[in-house]
């Protein structure tokens, strides 16, 4: 990325409130809610995959910026999540009523932290960072099961999501995954196999109990073993997940 002899950083200067050159789309915001409302009609022509690929490509430089400040503003480390695919954008439209334009998660990164006071600190913390952000608590309102914070970071007018994860949250879903990849996709949209679903309904259901306790100050006598708790479900979610896993390799060839 190019940068201006006056966009270089001064000691002491947070990274985030450095003047920054980031890429935009081309395309006005009303040709790529026009694009969208094409991809969800149908039939999806060759020049609109092109312009959809180029939409998304568009996000790199934010999306380097973001993972940039938490690297060295926050010293955390983002793991990759690859970016919305053209399928996976395409879909989501015929799935959802979201407007192209409105889609907050085309690119993003995710952190994952050990447990809930953990990701309670790090929503502040990126909340603080990034000031012109959103966040969406799926603790409060799973969706589908789906538990995590979204803190939505906004830069040159392009919507960044980051992931905030507990561990336990994030083995949930990884196993979501695996079993919409082997049975049904329908299942992380809360569709599909009922044992499936009744599987991870029961296993969010367990982690939310985990969470609340977390959050709850021990008392004085009191008998708590979160931590055993956390543990067993942690070693039978990795346990089902490895399982699926060799069943996927096994049926597609696919590594994970």
């Amino acid at each position: 990325m190019h940068h201006n002899p006056s966009d270089a950083r001064l000691p002491g200067t947070p990274l985030i409130l450095r003047t920054v050159s980031l890429g935009v789309p081309a395309i006005s915001k009303t040709q790529i809610d026009q694009l969208g409302d094409r991809l969800r009609q149908g039939p999806v022509t060759e020049a609109d995959l092109r312009l959809l690929d180029a939409f998304r490509r568009s996000f790199s430089s934010a999306y380097d910026h973001v993972v940039d400040v938490i690297r060295h503003e926050l010293s955390l480390e983002p793991t990759g999540r690859p970016a919305k695919s053209t399928t996976s954008i395409i879909e989501k439209l015929r799935r959802e009523t979201t407007r192209l334009s409105q889609m907050q998660d085309i690119a993003g990164c995710r952190l994952v932290v050990t447990d809930v006071l953990a990701q309670e600190r790090v929503v502040a913390q990126l909340v603080k960072t990034f000031q012109a952000s959103t966040v969406v608590d799926r603790r409060k309102h799973p969706s589908h099961g789906y538990r995590a914070v979204h803190v939505v970071a906004h830069v040159a007018q392009q919507a960044i999501e980051i992931q905030i994860r507990t561990a336990l949250q994030h083995l949930w879903a990884e196993l979501s995954e695996k079993l919409s990849d082997v049975i049904d996709p329908g299942i992380k949209y809360g569709g599909g196999n009922e044992q499936a679903l009744t599987l991870l309904r029961s296993a969010t259901a367990f982690i939310g109990q985990i969470e609340v306790l977390e959050l709850v100050p021990p008392t004085p006598g009191s008998p708590s073993d979160v931590q055993g708790m956390k543990q067993e479900l942690a070693r039978s979610l990795e346990s089902m997940i490895a399982e699926w896993a060799q069943i996927r390799r096994h049926r597609y060839g696919l590594s994970d």
